[in-house]
């Protein structure tokens, strides 16, 4: 699958990083999918809910039901997730490897260096190469 992330999704990202530091931020990746490219074209951003944000994220089940909801309704594509790493680097966590579903979406983390995106495959986490468009 080839990614296509915007320059304005990546602002995104970054920004909500460093908002939300030092706690985690995390968020929804949307946008579209056609034959073998997928395109985020909007990060949004969900409450984090976890008990310790300093260290965990857990995506408000609110927002990704609505989400969801707005796919099945014509929306944009839930592609995958995101979420920061403040105080470390943008690989999957222990915490993220224990998380894994195999569901071949997307994950975004973010350290205060740089973004990186991974695919959620049956084996946990494989680095997902991205090119960034307009």
């Amino acid at each position: 699958m080839i990614v296509e992330v915007t320059r304005g999704v990546l602002a995104t990202l970054e920004r909500e990083a460093r908002r939300a530091a030092p706690e985690e931020c995390c968020g929804l990746l949307l946008g579209s999918k056609s034959g073998a490219f997928e395109r985020i074209e909007l990060a949004q951003a969900a409450v984090n809910v976890a008990q310790d944000r300093r260290i965990h994220f857990e995506i408000d089940p609110v927002a990704l039901l609505a989400a969801h909801k707005a796919e099945r309704q014509g929306g944009a594509r839930v592609l995958g997730y995101y979420h920061s790493h403040p105080a470390g680097i943008s690989v999957p966590s222990a915490t993220d490897q224990e998380h894994s579903t195999g569901d071949s979406r997307i994950w975004a983390i973010i350290s205060e260096s740089e973004v990186a995106f991974w695919r959620d495959n049956a084996n946990g986490f494989a680095a997902q190469p991205f090119r960034v468009v307009e």
